[in-house]
This record gives C-alpha cells, structure tokens and sequence, in this order.
C-alpha cells in the first residue's frame, strides 16, 4: 500500500487527476468504513479515477458540541497508521474550523469537492452528512451531484446483531468492557499511540520495567485493569502485558498506559509507539506493599503467557 498524505486543501494538486473520493470522519476505521474504502479502490480501478479519501481534525463534534465532544476511537496518528494499511491513494486531512463549520452544504460540493478536487466521484455511508449543522443530506447530495457533473454512490451499512456498526455503537462496547467485541467491529486490533516518556520508574526497581505511553487525552481507553497486549514498535510486534489506570504508587496518581514488554530490553524513550490491547486480565487493584505488587504481576504474567500459548488472543496487531 502506498498512501500519501496531503494536509490542507491549498497543498493539493491543482489541475489535477480526475479523482473518486469518499469523505468522513472514519473515527475507528472499523468494518463499515473498510467497505466504503475496499468499494473506492475496486471503482477507482474500474473507471481510471485516482483515489482520494477525505477526513478531519480535529473530529467536527469538538467544534460543533463542544461540551460533549466524544473520545476518540483513533487519534490522527492512528487513523493515518489504519489508512496506509487499507489504501493507495491519497488521504487528505482537511481542518475543521469554523470557516469550514459554517459552509453549506453546497458552498462544500462547489468550491472543495468539485472546483479543488476534480470530482468525478463521490462514495460515502448510508448515514453521510455534511454541511453546516450537517444540513446536507444523501438527498441533497444526490441534488448536488446532478448540478456539479459527478457521480454519487451510497454504500450499505453493515449489520452486527441488528444493527449497524458504528463509531459510536465500538465506543459503548468498549466503555462496557467489552472489548473483543469492539474489535470484532473494528475488523482490527485497538490502537493507543504515544511517544513514551518517564514514569516514576517503579517497575523497573521491582522487576517489571515499563514502557510508559503518552497516550492523548482525547484518547478512549479501555476499562482500568490489565491486559494481555501487543506493541509495534519501529515496525516490529512484541508481546506484553498492559496496565491501565491509576497507579497507586504513584503520588500524582494520575491515569497511566503502561507497558511491560516481553524479552525486550532496548531504550525507547520519545519513540512513537502503538499498543493493542487484547484479553482483559484483571481490575486495577491497591496493594499495601511492593512484594504484595510483585506476587500479583507474576501471576498476571503467567496468565498472559498461558493466552498466548493457547492461542486465545486472537486480536494480535
């Protein structure tokens, strides 16, 4: 796969390629946007068109709702990482600001869709809407494609128990502990990003080093406790055992993402990394003192260990 990244509709290509797109926010990546993704790449195939998809940031709700912007299933970073896998083409992350909020639904189609971009084909989801206070519906869309000379593909849904899979619908099963689940939808294993950075250095004086992410605050996490886990690292999947929480030998206790890696010694300090955290272990527990600590990460790890061995961790990066 090859994916360039093109930020800020000035920085694309003027009288460019005649170019098929589809435009969302994909926070996920999940099963429902791979459809509309693997669709973009068969047409653009079929009719010569270049693929262009066309994202946000920041995501449009911290703007448009700012008291209750939702987390994020995938930072930009993240989402990036998920596009260059499932992709070639052209990814272009356009600024959500309030000059951009406040275009209409056709202000959007005229002067970026079809005057920037060459548009000779736009594919979106069933539930697509755009424009200012997402006013633009598929109708008006469709209205639009036959004034702009493009034209318009709306792709299904795809259904999970009844329903169809959403960001929003991933976000509650991971806040419900159900992560497996959510990977299920997500069609691929949860990241969390970061740079790694100090801790307080607890785990490396009590046999357990740990890489300590700087996961963004806008980030959804997974229930505190412990996990089995992955963790690329400059392209390279090792295996470990995740905690997530509160650590309470920590005086600022503050929430941490921290990572024991297996059969893994080198120094990563302020490298990017991507975590996936797998099997739920346990809930995030107080300890009276370290040896306490110590007994029960030996036993958490041999119950990773045993997950690996058998297979049961089926949701490896």
């Amino acid at each position: 796969m090859s994916l360039e990244i093109i930020k800020g509709i000035n920085n694309f290509p003027k009288a460019g390629d005649a170019t098929i797109a589809t435009i969302g926010t994909f926070d996920g990546v999940h099963l429902g946007h791979r459809v509309i993704l693997d669709r973009l790449m068969k047409v653009s195939e079929e009719k010569g068109l270049s693929p262009l998809a066309i994202t946000f940031e920041p995501h449009p709700r911290v703007l448009v709702t700012p008291n209750d912007p939702p987390p994020l299933l995938t930072t930009l970073e993240e989402k990036v990482e998920l596009f260059s896998k499932k992709m070639n083409g052209r990814l272009l992350i356009l600024e959500f600001n309030r000059e951009l909020m406040g275009l209409t639904a056709e202000d959007f189609v005229r002067d970026y869709l079809t005057a920037r971009l060459n548009l000779k084909k736009l594919i979106v989801g069933y539930d697509h809407a755009f424009g200012k206070n997402r006013s633009g519906t598929i109708n008006d869309l469709l209205e639009l494609s036959k004034r702009y000379n493009f034209e318009l593909e709306v792709v299904d849904p795809i259904i999970r128990d009844g329903r169809p899979i959403s960001s929003t619908r991933i976000r509650h099963l991971i806040r419900d502990r159900q992560l497996t689940q959510a990977i299920e939808m997500l069609g691929h294993p949860y990241p969390i990003g970061g740079r790694i950075i100090k801790g307080i250095g607890l785990g490396k004086k009590i046999g357990y080093p740990t890489a300590n992410i700087d996961f963004s605050p806008r980030k959804l996490l997974p229930v505190d406790g412990v996990y089995s886990c992955s963790i690329n690292i400059a392209g390279k999947l090792y295996r470990g055992m995740m905690f997530v929480g509160n650590n309470h030998f920590n005086p600022e206790h503050s929430k941490t993402v921290e990572v024991n890696i297996f059969e893994f010694s080198e120094e990563i300090y302020n490298q990017y990394v991507i975590c996936y955290p797998e099997v739920f272990i346990r809930e995030n527990m107080v300890f009276g003192d370290t040896r306490a600590l110590v007994a029960q990460i030996d036993k958490d790890k041999m119950e990773v260990l045993r997950i690996i061995n058998k297979g049961e961790d089926r949701n490896v990066g």
